[in-house]
């Protein structure tokens, strides 16, 4: 007689390579060819032309906006950037050891404890939870940033992005609009990339009918990872023990010898080059020119050419958002946090989606343990 709970029939893959889990309309990610929709819209054309702010109504509502749609949104969502003051007060609690990840996964639950709309399930209510999170993350990053450096948080400038009030917040003056534009288009690029690991636990989270509070500190808890959202600080600091272009060739020859992994390389999903990362050159390019000093871009481009004729395996989106980030006078330690400001509109559009038609994810696991062992008293075992 078979074993009830064998399963000779399944196949199992670890971390559940290429399992389809869900249907969506959220995200395409068409790795062979190269490509990243959102919601049927081309992601690398969006960050050329669009804003992330326009991004985030395309992914919470589903569609583009119209002129009059979209003035009416931003009137309510960039005009209400605030932190409240409770949070900041808890921000001034932690210990200064605490990391930038740490802060943030703990702060973010406690936003919920202060949402004027905690406990209203209407999905009109978590749009607007929704947007506080969008827009309360950055000032979160930003404040515990400048407390950690012995500074004071400063207010948003209303009327302005995401983009320019997470550096103003962060460094008190405005930021160059090459710089701006910069970084609102890798908040676009990073805006979703369909069920990657964090968007899964938070629709995982979401499933148990939870709150989205406790969906997106999930999601948080799985960037703080290092094999997910850790990837462009160790990209920079890999450039920063290369030091000069010269190097490249003896310190990343010397890695591939000993098999070790060089980041900023490689997608599960992607068999050419990350789209993503092809848009995000020219903007590292570009500011890197402008604060004039392309050195580590020069690093980045070298490393480039030697990987790929060394091994064929493509860059991905952390390659070049390490030199952008750099160029921008942005700490390493806020570069995984930099990826919440931007994903947090996936996670709670994959939020809704899973809401709309919900069902508890569940799944099994391939069981290959003992079977049929019996009890033995403790004093007679062997």
């Amino acid at each position: 007689m078979s074993n009830p709970s064998s399963a000779e029939n399944r196949q199992t893959e670890a971390g559940l390579a290429d399992a389809v889990v869900c249907e969506s309309e959220i995200c395409f990610v068409d790795g062979e060819a190269g490509r990243l929709l959102y919601r049927g819209y081309d992601a690398i054309e969006l960050a050329a032309k669009s804003s992330f702010e326009e991004v985030a109504y395309l992914l919470w509502y589903g569609a583009m906006p119209r002129a009059t749609e979209y003035k009416a949104f931003l009137s309510g969502f960039i005009g209400s950037m605030t932190l409240p003051v409770e949070t900041v007060m808890l921000l001034r609690m932690f210990p200064k050891s605490s990391s930038p990840m740490e802060v943030l996964r703990t702060a973010v639950s406690s936003l919920g404890h202060w949402d004027p709309d905690s406990g209203n399930t209407a999905l009109d209510a978590c749009l607007r939870k929704a947007q506080r999170l969008t827009l309360r993350i950055p000032l979160l990053i930003a404040a515990h940033q400048r407390l950690k450096n012995g500074l004071e948080p400063i207010k948003p400038i209303a009327g302005h992005g995401i983009a320019f009030n997470f550096l103003y917040t962060l460094w008190g003056k405005e930021p160059d609009p090459l710089i701006e534009r910069a970084l609102d288009a890798a908040l676009v690029l990073h805006a979703d990339h369909e069920l990657n690991a964090s968007t899964f636990a938070a629709r995982v989270t979401a499933a148990t009918m939870s709150d989205i509070y406790s969906s997106v500190t999930s999601a948080i808890g799985t960037l703080k990872g290092p094999l997910h959202g850790g990837a462009n600080m160790e990209v920079m600091q890999l450039l920063t023990e290369i030091g000069k272009p010269e190097r490249v060739e003896a310190v990343i020859g010397d890695m591939l010898d000993r098999k070790i992994k060089v980041p900023g390389f490689g997608h599960r999903v992607y068999c050419c080059e990350d789209p993503r990362a092809v848009a995000l050159r020219e903007y590292a390019r570009k500011a890197c020119q402008l604060v004039g000093d392309s050195n580590y871009f020069d690093i980045t481009e070298e490393v480039r050419r030697v990987v790929l004729e060394k091994t064929q395996v493509f860059p991905n989106i952390d390659l070049y958002s390490a030199s952008l980030y750099n160029a921008m006078e942005l700490p390493q330690e806020l570069f995984t946090p930099i990826f919440a400001i931007s994903r947090v509109v996936g996670w709670t559009s994959h939020i809704f989606e899973q809401w709309s038609n919900n069902r508890l994810i569940r799944p099994r696991a391939e069981y290959v343990g003992p079977h049929n062992l019996h009890y033995i008293n403790i004093r007679e075992r062997a």
